[in-house]
């Protein structure tokens, strides 16, 4: 079976690289004509660009694999079925999902590969890519930039606890002007006011503190309870990853965004230990439910595919190629749908998530139990 299951694992890789390179090529080519006035307005040269489209590769990647896995796949298994090679395989004793083992192997591994793109390298090169297209660009003072962001606040819902940070710098987690206001059980609040605050050992350090109680009487005057140089608050909870996540989502505008793909699962999963009950919730929580059933398209394009290319028969390989755009329609189609659906509040989160893949998945294992 090692010798079978190379030559299918051959035949379906070498359509797959070809599918896959060209897909690239024609999605870089569309982005290219679509911003090259944009780029050359922010006065970037040939070698900006090209720098900007290769940190944005692995983002072009994770959009392109499954289409290029599923025409490589169609192709390839009609050509299998139009020489009779599967009828011959299948009469020496080889059942249909047998057969099918190594393109299940080949998705799996994809799927793993879009995962891994999706969670580690899509956001590291959509932040590059950004840098680099604004990086001729004279910055503007007092607005937020790559490594700094003025004047955020964070409001942590769990703990009763709100930030506004004057400056915050995303690559060390420092703090200039920040405030800390406490919500106590009685109803009165607890207001830190520092200098600046940096996180050590797990621990936020505040610097020249004055902290103040505000009694919960609307008219009562603020009493200050502390004045010290430096002040440790092991119990202030929030992380730089978290607030790196609110700094992320906190708009709430990249959740409608279809093409934002640098939103990680762990970014996801931070906001929402802050906010256990975010008033954006079902647009959050069907972001998270699509994250983690985007990888696994891979899959369902293999699941997909079995039936309408194993098929018995002498047909054109060009079936493949009619058959693949009109699944890829479809199926970005019932996922536009159903994302909107579920953002909305008209379906679960999770189901709104998963459905594509549910019901494509679901139609193939029929299909391909049909199969003769």
């Amino acid at each position: 079976m090692r010798l079978l299951d190379r030559y299918l694992l051959r035949e379906l890789l070498v359509p797959l690289v070809y599918c896959l390179s060209g897909f690239l090529v024609l999605w870089v080519t569309s982005d290219l004509i679509t911003e090259l006035n944009g780029l050359q307005e922010r006065k970037l040269h040939a070698i900006d660009i090209a720098r900007y489209y290769a940190v944005r590769l692995p983002e072009f990647v994770v959009f392109v694999l499954p289409i290029a896995l599923l025409l490589a796949l169609l192709y390839t298994l009609t050509n299998h079925s139009r020489h009779n090679e599967i009828t011959a395989i299948r009469a020496a004793g080889v059942s249909l999902w047998r057969l099918c083992l190594p393109y299940f192997g080949v998705g799996f591994i994809a799927s793993l590969a879009v995962f891994a793109l999706n969670e580690y390298f899509v956001p590291r090169g959509t932040e590059a890519a950004e840098q680099i297209r604004n990086g001729n660009q004279p910055a503007q003072p007092g607005t937020s930039g790559h490594d700094r962001v003025y004047n955020l606040g964070i409001n942590n819902s769990r703990d009763g606890r709100d930030w506004v940070i004057g400056v915050y710098d995303l690559r060390t987690g420092q703090m200039t002007a920040p405030i800390v206001v406490s919500r106590l059980g009685d109803g009165s609040r607890i207001e830190l006011r520092a200098s600046r605050a940096e996180r050590q050992k797990s621990t936020w350090c505040f610097y020249d503190v004055s902290e103040f109680k505000r009694p919960a009487t609307p008219d009562a005057l603020p009493v200050l309870v502390l004045k010290t140089n430096v002040l440790a608050k092991p119990e202030f909870s929030e992380t730089p990853e978290q607030i790196r996540s609110e700094v992320q989502l906190a708009s709430g505008n990249s959740l409608v965004k279809a093409k934002r793909a640098d939103i990680p699962i762990s970014v996801i999963l931070n906001y929402l230990r802050l906010h256990p009950y975010p008033a954006q919730g079902p647009a959050l929580y069907t972001k998270l439910a699509g994250r983690l059933a985007t990888p696994w398209t891979c899959m369902v394009v293999v699941l997909i595919a079995i039936p309408f290319g194993a098929a018995s028969g002498r047909r054109n390989v060009f079936v493949g190629v009619a058959g693949s755009i009109v699944i890829c329609f479809a199926y970005f189609v019932l996922q536009q749908i159903s994302l909107a659906a579920g953002a909305g509040g008209r379906l679960p989160p999770w189901l709104a998530g998963w459905l594509p893949n549910m019901a494509f998945g679901a139609a193939g294992l029929v299909l391909t139990a049909r199969v003769r």
